[in-house]
């Protein structure tokens, strides 16, 4: 019976508050929260007051003129020496690129470099077995040194046959038949050298030289091969040559006629810095294709570099920097100020101490700095940070002003 008491008591009281709340509530009075910070039957109603009015006029606490000062990073734009410049991935590519192949079948008997070594041109590379070829240049100089006597035999008898003519003792054909024969083996002579330069040639296949200069790869024929001739003989050895070599980039067609410009004029400049390394390497525009890709709206580029202490590596994909030609007087804000509105870029500047919006045009970025087309004349104050509250009018408290001189 107790525990009933107790819990009818609970429901009264909870019936009460909520009478006495909504009394309040319909009178428009206010209700005092948390209700059970109040003395149980000691809810007195109070007097609400109306809120104070705010003043709208510029000198009342509540107008836009009186906002609190925004603080804001300015920096000047400056006018300063802008390079311009393309940016793209590149890869490197040797200007030469051989394949070594053997034009004779034989035996290797001397493989003469080490692979992944650096050649020169003439270099030894292969010696194959040319026991073949020296015997039949010996069989040929002994062939033509017999009709060079056989010659020496038929000059004498033409001499004796034209003495013996003038004095009337041999005939006209004895005379021509001996001529004859001395012209044949001059021919035959002739042959004969002919057919020991060509085997003395074919002898020089038996030692592979090194064609160009550069980067040779692991021979693919080691010694005790036997190396064979054709197109789908397999490949001694490849060279590639790293000095001077190229990087291959492609560039958007738009930028074809400044860089054709710039190639006239001489200001072309190209950078490419090997993915992984820290040292670049400069050179100069070498190449552009004669066709734009249709595909992708681009155009090829060659730059050629000296690469002696081989900073560019065959094959590596590097960074590209083409720097076209330089702006003396380009105006340049800080990349922090430009700001995107429906309108297009614009930037906040800051003249007696309010914030004003200006419309610009941005021509490049360069680094950290923002190149204006249009818009801005140089020496403004702009704003570099604290945009987000700032509105047309605003007032403004700058600091860090120098961080546009940096």
């Amino acid at each position: 019976m107790a525990r009933l008491s107790f819990g009818r008591l609970a429901l009264f009281s909870a019936a009460g508050i909520l009478a006495v709340g909504a009394a309040l509530h319909y009178t428009g009075r206010p209700i005092p929260w948390p209700l059970d910070q109040v003395p149980y039957g000691k809810l007195v109603p109070t007097q609400a007051k109306p809120p104070a009015p705010v003043a709208a006029t510029p000198g009342g606490r509540g107008g836009a003129g009186n906002r609190p000062p925004v603080t804001v990073v300015t920096a000047k734009a400056e006018r300063r020496a802008m390079p311009v410049r393309l940016d793209a991935i590149g890869t490197v590519q040797a200007i030469s690129s051989v394949n070594v192949r053997s034009r004779v079948d034989t035996q290797i008997t001397e493989v003469a470099f080490k692979d992944g070594g650096y050649v020169k041109k003439g270099d030894v590379l292969f010696r194959l077995d040319s026991r073949l070829a020296e015997a039949l240049i010996k069989q040929s100089e002994a062939s033509v040194a017999k009709d060079r006597a056989s010659l020496a035999s038929a000059e004498t008898a033409l001499r004796r046959a034209e003495e013996l003519a003038k004095r009337d003792f041999a005939t006209d054909q004895r005379l021509d038949t001996a001529r004859t024969q001395v012209a044949t083996l001059k021919a035959a002579i002739r042959g004969g050298e002919a057919a020991v330069e060509a085997l003395k040639v074919q002898l020089s296949y038996y030692t592979i030289l090194a064609p160009v200069s550069g980067r040779i790869g692991v021979a693919g024929l080691k010694e005790g091969n036997i190396a064979k001739t054709g197109d789908n003989s397999t490949v001694l050895v490849t060279i590639n040559q790293t000095d001077p070599i190229y990087v291959a980039f492609a560039v958007a067609q738009r930028h074809l006629p400044d860089i054709r410009a710039a190639m006239a004029a001489g200001t072309a400049v190209v950078q490419a810095t090997q993915q992984g390394g820290a040292k670049s390497a400069e050179g100069t525009i070498a190449v552009v294709d004669n066709l734009v890709d249709a595909t992708t709206g681009t155009i090829q580029i060659r730059a050629s570099f000296e690469n002696a202490d081989e900073t560019l590596w065959p094959g590596a994909l590097c960074q590209v920097r083409v720097t076209l030609r330089v702006d003396p007087e380009a105006v340049t804000v800080p990349r922090e100020a430009i700001q995107t509105g429906q309108n297009g870029s614009f930037v906040f500047i800051v003249e007696d101490g309010l914030a004003r919006a200006r419309t610009v045009v941005v021509d490049r970025t360069v680094d950290d700095r923002v190149v204006i087309a249009s818009g801005l004349s140089g020496g403004e104050t702009v704003v570099v940070d604290g945009q987000l509250l700032l509105t047309e009018g605003a007032r403004t408290i700058e600091r860090n002003r120098d961080r546009g001189g940096q």
